[in-house]
């Protein structure tokens, strides 16, 4: 059960997320940023907790961000803390792969260079793009940030029912 009660469905923190997106936020910072408020984090720590897992891990095009906030949110709101938990653990980590295959079942991947429909392996230039028009156009990441501020936001409601 969720530890963290959203106050909004999860139409709104994708919406939000892909605000942020749009003001340049990284994907991993936009979906945890959509729930720093709720989750009880001031806007500079969420984004310099999620700040090195944009372009799929400091554009090293690995796990996409927005799946690496989706994870983030998950941890904050009904994560284990207890290093002996071992069903907590297997309980969070069950989640933790449901979140990730609901994404990859409505996008086909949870990697970043996939479903950037990149050809080459392993880091790309660390300097990220400049955020432009062409860029936006070019770029699926505001709607995979969206997905997986919607996907979190709708499996932790889910949780929060009776």
């Amino acid at each position: 059960m969720a530890h963290i009660h959203l106050q909004h469905d999860a139409a709104y923190y994708g919406e939000k997320a892909e605000a942020l997106f749009e003001e340049g936020y990284n994907c991993s910072q936009a979906v945890l940023l959509a729930f720093a408020e709720e989750c009880g984090l001031s806007t500079a720590v969420a984004a310099r907790i999620a700040s090195s897992f944009g372009g799929g891990m400091g554009r090293l095009r690995e796990v996409c961000g927005a799946v690496s906030g989706m994870f983030m949110v998950a941890g904050i709101c009904c994560g284990y803390d207890d290093p002996k938990a071992q069903s907590e653990k297997a309980g969070h980590y069950a989640r933790i792969q449901q979140l990730a295959a609901d994404f990859k079942s409505e996008n086909c991947s949870i990697i970043c260079r996939e479903l950037l429909n990149l050809q080459q392996s392993g880091a790309s230039a660390p300097t990220p793009e400049a955020r432009t028009a062409a860029y936006y156009q070019k770029r699926p990441c505001k709607a995979l940030v969206g997905d997986g501020a919607r996907i979190v936001a709708t499996a932790l409601l889910a949780e929060s029912q009776p």
